[in-house]
């Protein structure tokens, strides 16, 4: 029976702390693909003060029973305080490409 898909979306600071947690996630078998979208320009709330910064989302494509070990490795290893990560359950998708996630090794 397949696992439910998630996409999880992550913002991280720079390209190199998104591809190192990009390549963990990979290599540790929790995500079948991540994509890296850089020079996003974030504007938000942080502190009572509005914020701007430029950074760097992920694109975190994995099965859904692989979440609290994702939420764990990014929290372990992004520099925020309050990093964000956020899971948005995939409804439909090609059938062909969601097999594939769900065919891809496991965490070890």
């Amino acid at each position: 029976m397949p696992y439910a898909i998630q996409l999880i979306l992550c913002t991280c600071p720079d390209r190199n702390t998104a591809e190192n947690i990009a390549r963990l996630l990979v290599t540790d078998g929790l995500a079948a693909c991540v994509n890296i979208v850089p020079n996003l320009v974030s504007i938000y709330t942080w502190q009572g003060q509005v914020e701007s910064a430029e950074e760097c989302l992920l694109l975190i494509k994995a099965r859904e029973d692989n979440y609290p070990a994702i939420e764990t490795a990014i929290r372990c290893h992004h520099p925020y305080d309050l990093p964000e990560i956020i899971a948005v359950p995939v409804q439909q998708g090609l059938p062909e490409y969601l097999h594939w996630i769900n065919s891809c090794p496991t965490a070890k």
